[in-house]
Parts: C-alpha cells; structure tokens; sequence
C-alpha cells in the first residue's frame, strides 16, 4: 500500500529538486546567497522564497529530502513563532499604555 501512496504522489520537476539542491548547499540566507539565487534561477528572491514556501510543504520534497525540508520548516515556524510573539508585546505595551493614559 505504501508504495502505491509512492507512486500517487506527484514527483518533484527538475527545477524543484534543484532548489531543495541549492538549499542544502546554502544552509545561511546572505547576499551571496540572493545574487546566485538571481543568477541560478533567473528569478528575483521574493519569487525564489515564494516558491520554496510552497515547495516544503509538498509530501513529495519531503520524500525528497526529508533533512533539508525539515530544516525549512523547522525554520520557518521558529521566524512565525518570533513574529507571534512581537505581535502579543506590542499588543501589551499599547493596552498598557492605554490604561496609563485613563
């Protein structure tokens, strides 16, 4: 059954695998990392991100490369977590700051 499951799944283009590729090669975002994206790509790297967002979240590139997937996501979810929680501090410091003001 698990093979069958396999063989449903839709397979990575070559293009996909290529950016799991170059994201195992390039763990750091720097702008050596933003030029070769442009040059490798031909794509902005608001594109690039944009398409790696989608691309982790398919079964398939999990399949793939289960290591630099899980690194993404792990870092993706650790940036929304940090953004959650500066949304609920300046939450606080407004209400806090609303009730000094009364």
């Amino acid at each position: 059954m698990e093979a069958a499951q396999r063989s449903a799944a839709p397979e990575l283009t070559s293009f996909e695998r290529e950016v799991l590729a170059f994201e195992a090669a390039h763990p750091r975002h720097s702008s050596a990392k933003e030029d070769a994206i442009r040059r490798r790509f031909n794509r902005s790297v608001a594109q690039y991100y944009q398409i790696l967002a989608t691309l982790i979240e398919a079964p398939a590139a999990l399949a793939h490369d289960p290591l630099v997937v899980a690194r993404l996501r792990r870092v993706r979810d650790a940036r929304a977590a940090e953004r959650d929680e500066r949304r609920a501090q300046r939450r606080s410091s407004a209400a806090s700051g609303r009730t000094k003001a009364r």
